[in-house]
């Protein structure tokens, strides 16, 4: 059972210009859930999930209708901090995208920039990230190495340690295993089954398998609206929606 709701999505249009691209959307992510949100490429999932840490704020005459509200606070309301919301609700990407700066450095990173300046505490926190995201074993003795050098599992995964370390309560994956081979995937898959007991997630992904594989809830998105969602296994299983049996099946997509 679910133990409440983390993230309340009410009635949400978005529009790039005069172009809709989701329409009348609500539902809720729950708290220490995996939430996969699946469908057919161009259907509006990378533009949903970005609108949850309000990222989608940088393109220029884009327009939210309804409200987001993380822990009972709309994040849209003109004085919220964007800066605090993008703490709280991180985002890991399709590609992995280290600085080119150390290791240890990319860790360290969000939290200089959150004004920390205690050198024993962001040592901390870098070795905890990087436990946190299953990589300390694979790095401890070459914290001081490009991140560049690290293999692309390896970076997304370093990626996934720069998150954590500013202690988000919420963490968006945007296609995470896009651009990774299988093992790498199973890797970050098995990740986010653990971090699942201390943040909320979000995942975005094509790969249905590893929607039924890693998620608690499912929603299915086509065409910017949302036609189901559910408990993964009632998805998977016995699907309301003709349009989700559809999909599933490969009969689109």
């Amino acid at each position: 059972m679910h133990n409440g709701t983390r993230i309340k999505i009410s009635n949400v249009s978005f529009y790039y210009g005069n172009l809709k691209v989701l329409s009348n959307i609500s539902m809720d992510i729950y708290k220490n859930q995996v939430t996969a949100i699946i469908g057919p490429s161009g259907c509006g999932k990378s533009t949903f999930i970005r609108l949850l840490n309000r990222m989608n704020d940088l393109i220029t005459k884009s327009k939210l209708e309804g409200s987001i509200y993380l822990d009972n606070k709309d994040i849209y309301k003109a004085k919220e901090d964007v800066v605090a919301i993008r703490r709280l609700v991180g985002m890991v990407f399709q590609k992995p995208n280290p600085f080119p700066k150390s290791i240890y450095e990319n860790v360290a990173y969000g939290l200089e920039v959150n004004n920390i300046k205690d050198k024993a505490f962001i040592e901390h926190r870098v070795i905890e990230s990087l436990r946190k995201a299953a990589l300390w074993n694979e790095v401890k003795d070459r914290l001081h190495d490009s991140a560049l050098k690290l293999s692309g599992g390896q970076q997304q995964r370093l990626c996934i340690a720069r998150c954590l370390a500013v202690d988000p309560e919420v963490i968006l994956f945007d296609e995470p295993c896009a651009s990774l081979d299988p093992v790498s995937t199973k890797k970050i898959e098995e990740l986010i089954l653990e971090l699942k007991s201390d943040y909320t997630i979000v995942i975005v992904t094509h790969n249905m398998q590893q929607a039924a594989r890693v998620s608690d809830f499912t929603a299915f998105l086509y065409l910017g609206e949302l036609v189901e969602f559910g408990h993964t296994e009632k998805i998977f299983t016995v699907p309301k929606n003709k349009k989700t049996e559809e999909y599933l099946t490969g009969k689109f997509g």
